[in-house]
This record gives structure tokens, C-alpha cells and sequence, in this order.
């Protein structure tokens, strides 16, 4: 694959009192750019009779208007090192934070919402699978409360688990588990923390740990306002009954809350990475619920699921956000679109490999 590689010595520092400094490479590799510039789109990759697909799903355009609004479908092969246009998501609207995972040939792509041109956003209960060799949509069973901008992934690979979101009016703290092999829908133990959109996570064997986002406040004198919540939970699957989570607090990350993170569970690090995001929740505009426009970070945080520590290391990377997830493809870890600096939509597809 015809790649650009890029090697960075950086400093990776423990939350401990921040001692024990240590020396770890991160390869920064850049595959070819999508064919437009796209963000907030799903993401995900699969692998099929040898051949591994890079599949981004709708999402908006760099204009960030409700017109840029689109519902197209992208696919890039390790043999043909080209993007291709297919499909678009079923559905007949364009949506935007709705979210991918993949198990065996198959993805799935979940939700989202639309924007009509008064303003107003409406969650989507769709579930599809998607073929990337035949480029063939297969509706499934909706989810029971259709949700965007929640956390997702795959257990056992059978389940994917929605993790709260928004649904319409408000945020759910609902864990709405989709099981594969009978396109039936169960709920999981709800988080005990705030209900949530724009929160980061994965899982590592049957860990999940999940931070940030958005939290809705009520106001008893005024309209309710968002901000950013700075909880971190770690969740531990029970196996017998995947629907049963033991929710647990952990320790805070160092910084500033983030919303809309790059974010996976790395079984060979024993970690869950996130990558990117902002300081500043916004709407899809980019633009602040403080009013002020949003802008990204170069942040790159593990948390080590056996020590239970933070570890944060800085790079000279471009700064990104805004993304639905972080995505393994050849053994690389990749953002794919997204936001960099003065609220511009990119087409970049950037990958990280860390080595601790």
C-alpha cells in the first residue's frame, strides 16, 4: 500500500505524581484522502475473502450547513488502494453521529440524526448491515429507541452494544445491546453516571471504559444548556448474561473533558486510546454552545485497563475531532475525516500505531 510514514519521539507521562517519563515511538501513517471531505460520519472497517474495506457512512460536508447533510457511502480496498462511492445509507435523508461496527464480513451502521432547514434534528431508528463486495444494504431490526451520537462496539463477536446517546429531546442512559445472530434487541444495565452524547470509549476483552461528552442541564429559571461532563466509568461485561454491566467510577483523565474523541480499546496496549477532540462541545456547525467556534487538540490519552492509570502523550500530529470512532485496518489505527483547525472538514485518513 502506497503510504506516507512519519516517525515522532515522544514523552509519554504517567498520572502518578507524573514521574517514570519514558521514551515511546508513535508511526503516524496517511493512507489516500476520502474522495470529499467528510465528518461526524460513521466508520468502520472489514475484512472479506482476504480483502480488508475502510467503509465511511454519511455524516456532513465541509459547507456544515443542514443542506451538507448527505447519507453517502464509502469504501476503500487494500487491493485496489482506492476509495469508492457506493450506495447510499438507506433511508432517503442524509444523517449525521451515527455509528459503526463490524463482525465477520458484515458492517452495521446505526442511527444518527437528520437536520431539516428549520433547524430541527431528529434521531433515525435504522439498523442496516452492509456487504462492502456486493455494496448491498440489508435493513435489520430498528433499534427500540433510535439514538445518535452514542458510543458503540462488538462483544464476543455477536452483540454490539449502544452506549446512552441522544434520542430526539434529551440524552438516554440507556445500553441497548444488538445481537447478530438473531436480529433481536435487549437492554443491558443503564449507565449510572450522566446520560450522554459525543462521549469516547472501547472495550478490551470484556472492559469497557468510556469518558466525557455532553450532559444536559436543567436550569429552574431558564432553558436548560449543555456541558461537558468529565466522568469516566469503566463497565465489566458479565459473561454468562451480556446484559448484565458492572458500571464502576474511575479516575478522571488529565485535562480538560472532550467531546467528540477518536476513541478504541487496544487488546495489545491493554488499553482503551483516545485520540483528538475538542475542550468546546458544539453543534454540527462547529460553533460552541457558548457561542464561540470550537476548535481541536493533538491529545492523545491510554488508559491502562489492568493499572487503572492515565497515561497522556503529546505529538506534533495536526489536531483533529470530531469523529465516530478509531478504526483498525492493517494492523493501523485510523481516523477518517473528521475536523482540523478553523472548523474545516477534512478528507485526511490519518493512522497511529503506538508501541508503549
Amino acid at each position: 500500500m502506497r503510504i506516507m510514514i512519519f516517525l515522532l519521539s515522544l514523552c509519554v507521562l504517567h498520572t502518578n505524581g507524573w514521574a517514570d517519563e519514558a521514551e515511546v515511538t508513535i508511526k503516524t501513517t496517511t493512507l489516500p484522502p476520502l474522495p470529499d471531505a467528510v465528518t461526524n460520519n460513521a466508520v468502520t472497517s472489514v475484512t472479506s475473502n482476504a480483502t480488508q474495506y475502510l467503509i465511511s457512512f454519511a455524516g456532513i460536508g465541509a459547507g456544515l450547513t443542514h443542506s451538507d447533510v448527505h447519507a453517502r457511502t464509502f469504501v476503500f480496498s487494500d487491493k485496489t488502494e482506492k476509495w469508492d462511492e457506493q450506495d447510499l445509507v438507506p433511508g432517503g435523508i442524509g444523517r449525521l453521529a451515527a455509528t459503526a461496527e463490524s463482525v465477520g464480513p458484515l458492517a452495521y451502521v446505526f442511527g444518527g440524526y437528520s437536520v431539516a432547514k428549520d433547524g430541527t434534528e431528529i434521531s433515525t431508528p435504522w439498523t442496516h448491515a452492509f456487504d462492502p463486495v456486493s455494496g448491498i444494504f440489508t435493513e435489520l431490526a430498528p433499534m427500540p429507541v433510535p439514538v445518535d451520537d452514542a458510543l458503540s462496539f462488538t462483544y464476543q463477536d455477536r452483540f454490539i452494544y449502544l452506549v446512552s446517546g441522544w434520542h430526539d429531546l434529551g440524552n438516554v442512559n440507556l445500553v441497548q445491546r444488538y445481537d447478530i445472530a438473531t436480529n433481536t434487541w435487549s437492554q443491558a444495565t443503564p449507565i449510572p453516571g450522566n446520560s450522554l452524547f459525543g462521549h469516547a470509549g472501547g472495550i478490551v476483552g470484556n472492559t469497557i471504559v468510556y469518558c466525557d461528552g455532553v450532559a444536559v442541564v436543567a436550569h429552574a429559571d431558564r432553558r436548560r444548556s449543555f456541558a461537558a461532563s468529565d466522568e469516566c466509568w469503566m463497565g465489566i461485561i458479565n459473561e454468562t448474561d451480556t446484559r448484565n454491566i458492572d458500571w464502576r467510577p474511575v479516575e478522571k483523565h488529565p485535562g480538560a473533558p472532550h467531546y467528540r474523541m477518536a476513541a478504541a480499546g487496544i487488546a495489545e496496549l491493554n488499553a482503551v486510546v483516545f485520540i483528538g477532540g475538542s475542550s468546546n462541545p458544539y453543534n454540527y456547525d462547529a460553533v460552541g454552545y457558548d457561542g464561540n467556534p470550537s476548535e481541536p487538540t493533538t491529545q492523545v490519552l491510554l488508559f491502562d485497563v489492568k493499572s487503572m492509570q492515565w497515561r497522556t502523550v503529546n505529538h506534533s500530529g495536526l489536531p483533529s475531532m470530531d469523529h465516530r470512532g478509531l478504526i483498525q485496518f492493517n494492523g493501523t489505527w485510523l481516523t477518517v475525516g473528521g475536523m482540523v483547525s478553523g472548523q474545516t472538514v477534512s478528507d485526511k485518513v490519518t493512522g497511529y500505531s503506538l508501541t508503549p
